[in-house]
């Protein structure tokens, strides 16, 4: 069912176009002006941005209220969730379409508004972020990944980095951190370690090497050449707090993408983070982890936390449940700590 092409001409009989080039905005929008002269007018332009604006892009689509997001998971045939994403113009009917084509390709599509990293990746890249924070004050990456790992991720953040590939986290930690600047943390060791051509997985090295025909990872003695110029620290971690550091951002974050109309519900938040980064789904996604806990003890464990600055402040709407004695989900009762 796959047919290629070395030309553009080719999308000239589509009704949906699907743009999945590298993660730069100028390539992108270069390529919409090229669809524009071979598109049929109605035509729907899609692009699978994991971050990019879709308000700004649809300036240089064809038609900007048939253009959305629409963002597959890696890896595609593997992950479930497609996020369909509605710029300002975007029309209820390019949604619409968008919802069912990914359903009819197997898919469980959530509609949301325009933010940068939309919903999963603005949840998960403060976790990614973290994680490199956590290295630089004496954490090793092993800990880090455990940590993880036995709270119920599918791979620990270091992994997952060499896995999507450190140039891709690279640029699209750029465009969120750009977007969050208040509580965004810089870590320049990423940059080093693409200049340097590690990037990953694929590349053969990146946090850890990979050897064998397999490509297992291991511990690669170069790296800590890369590591040492930005050690702020030499301090050994319990989980607990190698696991409130990574996922009480997430946390935060889901509760901002609430505040500010990006999902619907909680539900949606919930469903996202279990089928786009696999949350861990006993515990019901982030927000229902979060009533498992109460809203109360999740700020007690913040509040040691504040020294380290504002992507660990309270949100309005977790103090206020915490005040209320409030749920995310009001039927939700215990769980998982």
């Amino acid at each position: 069912m796959i047919s290629t092409a070395t030309s553009t001409a080719s999308f000239a009989g589509c009704d949906v176009v699907v743009e999945a080039v590298t993660e730069n905005e100028e390539l992108k929008t270069r390529v919409y002006g090229q669809l524009a002269e071979v598109l049929a007018p109605g035509t729907i332009l899609a692009s699978n941005t994991s971050t990019i604006s879709i308000t700004r892009m649809a300036r240089s689509a064809p038609e900007p209220e048939r253009f959305a997001g629409m963002h597959f998971f890696y890896p595609v045939d593997r992950m479930q969730l497609v996020e369909v994403i509605r710029g300002e113009q975007t029309s209820d009917e390019t949604v619409a379409t968008l919802v069912e084509l990914a359903r009819r390709v197997g898919k469980t599509p959530i509609v949301m508004n325009d933010c940068p990293g939309f919903l999963v990746n603005r949840v998960l890249l403060p976790y990614m972020s973290e994680s490199l924070q956590l290295l630089r004050e004496g954490a090793s990456m092993d800990d880090i990944d455990k940590a993880s790992v036995r709270f119920g991720m599918p791979m620990g953040p270091i992994a997952l980095h060499d896995l999507v590939g450190l140039d891709t986290a690279l640029y699209a930690g750029q465009v969120v951190s750009a977007a969050y600047s208040d509580r965004a943390v810089e870590i320049p060791i990423l940059e080093d370690l693409v200049n340097a051509g590690r990037l990953g997985k694929k590349s053969g090295s990146g946090f850890r090497q990979f050897v064998g025909r397999k490509s297992r990872p291991s511990a690669d003695p170069d790296f800590e050449a890369f590591l040492e110029p930005h050690r702020t620290g030499e301090r050994e971690f319990t989980i607990e707090e190698l696991q409130d550091r990574l996922f009480l951002p997430m946390l935060l974050e889901a509760t901002r993408c609430l505040e500010e109309d990006i999902v619907r519900e909680p539900a949606h938040v919930d469903m996202g983070v279990i089928l786009g980064i696999g949350f861990p789904p006993f515990r019901g996604g982030l927000l229902r982890w979060c009533d498992g806990l109460g809203a109360n003890l999740v700020l007690e464990r913040l509040e040691p936390l504040a020294e380290l600055g504002p992507r660990f402040s309270p949100t309005d709407s977790l103090s206020e449940l915490a005040a209320t004695d409030g749920l995310w989900h009001p039927t939700t009762k215990g769980g998982s700590s």
